[in-house]
């Protein structure tokens, strides 16, 4: 009964792969590779250099996401330089660090991106552009690997934020978020977060009416979120449950301004961003970094779309972020 329920789910998510393939140039399937680090397994994809650009990018996504969700902005970053994005441990489908006897700790997840970089760019420099808590992570990792701070020719938060103070949840929604972040990221409750919350009706039941998915569907035609929320159902199916509720944990008691890193940032913010507030976030990363630069995206809210295309993905790289990623990058 389950092999046959995984059957017709897998080719329900195949289905909704070919509709978004229909507003993307490019198949995703085809510049994916599958990816073996430290005993983890996971998927990365890698778009090619266009001529005459050299820059290297380096795309890390957030908490809740794929390769297939952040494609859209890959293939807008692709103009400037080649692009890489790996998965994250306990996301995306990947391995998590349960596997292997580790919890995915922000430091655990730092050493894992600090050893991508290691083997990835080994005699090149690179830059990082990381989506809100892949942010958190290369911040923890140029913080634990200082000699890698000289690597990095440009980095770029998007997003991205630095204390657990950033948020502008009321008190009751933070407790509750951190009530539920610690019950079910045991191994029994998460099991049963998984295959009873998570079950495919249940999702698309009950999850468009949450406080986030109505920020998520807002602006969108009645087509559009539905396929929003089927591929939501997809994501939520993928990453695993306890990595996603300790991670959940670690952002909401996140304290990363107790080490400087000598770079400059740039950050992109969004004046609609539902969970942060820009001001405060500025703050706490002039603590961090060498120098702050912010440039606002013309976004509805925290991020595109979840299956945004090249096209609509576009606004969520402002024209001055653009100038510095068409500069030649430094030798």
């Amino acid at each position: 009964m389950f092999s046959c329920f995984a059957r017709g789910f897998s080719v329900q998510f195949e289905q909704i792969r070919r509709k978004l393939f229909k507003l993307q140039q490019t198949n995703p399937k085809d510049h994916i590779s599958p990816l073996h680090i430290n005993g983890l397994s996971g998927r990365m994809l890698r778009l090619p250099a266009p001529p005459n650009k050299k820059r290297e990018i380096l795309l890390i996504y957030g908490h809740h996401a794929s390769l297939e969700r952040m494609f859209g902005i890959a293939e807008d970053l692709n103009q400037y330089g080649p692009v890489t994005m790996p998965d994250l441990p306990g996301f995306g489908g990947m391995d998590s660090f349960y596997k292997i006897g580790m919890k995915p700790s922000l430091d655990n997840l730092a050493d894992y991106l600090a050893a991508f970089i290691e083997l990835r760019y080994k005699r090149s420099k690179v830059t990082i552009l990381a989506v809100s808590f892949g942010f958190v992570v290369v911040t923890r990792m140029l913080q634990r690997y200082p000699q890698l701070v000289g690597k990095v020719d440009l980095l770029v938060s998007a997003v991205g934020f630095s204390h657990r103070d950033d948020y502008t949840f009321s008190r009751s929604r933070y407790l509750f978020y951190r009530a539920i972040a610690s019950v079910f990221s045991h191994r029994l409750s998460a099991a049963f977060f998984r295959n009873v919350v998570l079950h495919p009706a249940v999702l698309r039941t009950f999850y468009g009416r949450t406080h986030n998915a109505k920020n998520k569907f807002v602006g969108l035609s009645p087509e559009q979120q539905r396929s929003n929320m089927d591929f939501e159902v997809h994501l939520w199916r993928i990453n695993d449950v306890r990595t996603h509720m300790l991670t959940s944990t670690i952002m909401l008691t996140l304290d990363n301004c107790q080490k400087r890193i000598d770079l400059p940032l740039w950050h992109i913010a969004v004046k609609a961003d539902q969970y942060f507030d820009n001001a405060v976030v500025e703050q706490h990363m002039r603590i961090i970094f060498s120098d702050f630069f912010e440039v606002v995206a013309v976004l509805p809210n925290h991020g595109p779309s979840i299956i945004s295309t090249k096209k609509e993905a576009a606004p969520f790289t402002p024209k001055k972020i653009r100038v510095q990623l068409a500069k030649a990058p430094a030798s």
